[in-house]
């Protein structure tokens, strides 16, 4: 129980009625859970406003509010109306967890691509080197090897604090998180105070949210702009919108590139299936990770250990020990010869660049096959442009759903078949059943023959008309594989 008179001086308001001298056992911003001894976050929702239901709220006990709208409520019930209730929320939960993002390094990773690979790469390597780590991913979050269920890329602000706060009381000295774009501008992250901060890329996505490329790079640069001058922040040169990021940021600038000139330079040595050679720095280091990208992924995550302090040469160590990220370019091998690569790649970006390392492993008649959907309910623009690239890179493309949602799926395939042009539209196949168009791809498939299936990679569901059902594509790839080759 905490005092919610010492709560609020986490946030500015003006206290409108009530008597604040009581006690809180908890913040709640779902009217649901709102009940006597919780303060109720009236939040102003996509889906839902919570002003509609403080009344609802005050019946089932609750009588400490926190509004940015004019609301009625009984005398004996405390209002403190603040501009932005989102806000207060996270400096809330902060406050009532004692700010525990202050009593280890918190390390953010945003971006459009990599950002889980990257964030869980460094979880790795700062276990490895003997540190008590936390993890906030989109795949698992982690208490040093305590996994916990992931519902959001980015926890709610409650969530956030009371995981921080347990990372804390194992003895984590560290926790590395995924920061994305709606955590935001939700103000999901407001109030937590990071030690570092790293920026991957930025491309198409999300768009259905931000509605314009121009606010979505706005609200990624946000996060940097928010750093304190104790802080430092990691960019990639590479990326044309590196640099925007660090405009207008307190913290210490640096850069990292494989192309153009930076603080943390990289360079591609060799880059084959069985791993890349990198070299950082002037350093020589081999890796089990393959592409491109994960070259880049692997630099930032080489910047950011030096510049918590770690020794390069300790980092290079580790770094040649790390393996690949669930669902990201991971290997699924049949008896007779064909390999499937399973990947999360759902922008065109990311698509584009598991198809361009794949297509550098192509040896002779190698034929490329790719299983692709795109997810309902989601940024609609993109899909025409991923089945155009799928088509461009691939000898054979299937279409199929990746999480239809509460969307008709045969109109997302006729969605992303707008992409084809004549002849690509001539030998795409569309199948709706996800399983029997990886199925199909695989009786296609010759030996030595490349499957890429995209868009899932981790996940173990599939969601229609919201009922998720078990359905993980590294699994049913090597059922299917087994069946089939019999």
């Amino acid at each position: 129980m905490q005092s919610l008179n010492q709560l609020l001086l986490a946030i500015n308001g003006q206290r409108l009625q009530g008597d604040f001298d009581q006690s809180i056992a908890n913040i709640v911003f779902d009217s649901r859970k709102a009940k006597a001894d919780t303060i109720f976050v009236c939040i102003v929702g996509s889906q839902a406003n919570g002003h509609l239901y403080v009344e609802q709220a005050y019946a089932q006990g609750c009588r400490a509010f926190v509004t940015q709208e004019k609301v009625q409520l009984a005398a004996d019930a405390c209002v403190l109306e603040v501009k932005n209730t989102s806000l207060a929320l996270a400096q809330l939960a902060c406050a009532f967890y004692g700010n525990p993002s202050k009593e280890l390094k918190l390390v953010g990773v945003t971006g459009t691509n990599g950002k889980t690979t990257t964030a869980t790469l460094l979880h790795d390597l700062f276990s490895a080197l003997g540190y008590k780590a936390g993890l906030l991913s989109t795949v698992v979050n982690k208490i040093e090897q305590q996994a916990i269920v992931s519902t959001h890329t980015t926890p709610d602000p409650v969530s956030l604090n009371a995981l921080l706060r347990q990372m804390v009381s194992a003895g984590c000295t560290h926790c590395f998180m995924e920061v994305s774009s709606h955590a935001i501008d939700q103000q999901r992250i407001g109030g937590l105070y990071f030690t570092a901060a790293g920026f991957t890329n930025i491309t198409h996505d999300h768009l259905d949210y931000h509605h314009t490329f121009a606010e979505y790079l706005k609200v990624k640069k946000a996060f940097f702009d928010g750093l304190d001058h104790s802080a430092f922040a990691l960019v990639n040169a590479d990326d044309r919108n590196g640099m925007v990021m660090l405009q207008n940021t307190k913290a210490q600038k640096l850069t990292y590139a494989l192309r153009t000139p930076a603080d943390y330079k990289g360079k591609i040595i060799e880059n084959s299936l069985s791993g890349l050679v990198l070299q950082i720095n002037g350093q020589e280091v081999h890796t089990r990770l393959v592409g491109a990208f994960n070259a880049a992924n692997l630099l930032l995550v080489y910047g950011l250990a030096v510049g918590l302090g770690e020794a390069p040469m300790d980092v290079l160590r580790v770094i040649s020990q790390l393996t690949h990220v669930a669902g990201r370019f991971e290997y699924v091998k049949s008896p007779k010869g064909i390999t499937a690569i399973i990947d999360y790649a759902h922008t065109p970006d990311a698509l584009e660049n598991v198809l361009a390392t794949i297509a550098a492993f192509r040896k002779g008649a190698t034929k490329v096959l790719t299983v692709v959907g795109c997810g309902g309910d989601r940024d609609k623009e993109k899909r025409p442009k991923m089945a155009a690239i799928a088509a461009a890179k691939s000898n054979q493309l299937i279409l199929t759903s990746d999480n239809p949602r509460s969307e008709d799926p045969q109109q997302i395939l006729r969605d992303m078949e707008a992409g084809l042009d004549a002849d690509a539209a001539l030998t795409t196949l569309s199948i709706v059943d996800r399983q029997q168009a990886i199925k199909m791809a695989i009786m296609l498939a010759q030996p030595g023959d490349i499957i890429l299936v995209a868009g899932k990679g981790h996940e173990t569901y599939q969601e229609i008309n919201g009922v998720k059902t078990d359905f993980d594509d590294v699994a049913i790839t090597q059922t299917l594989f087994n069946q089939l080759d019999k």
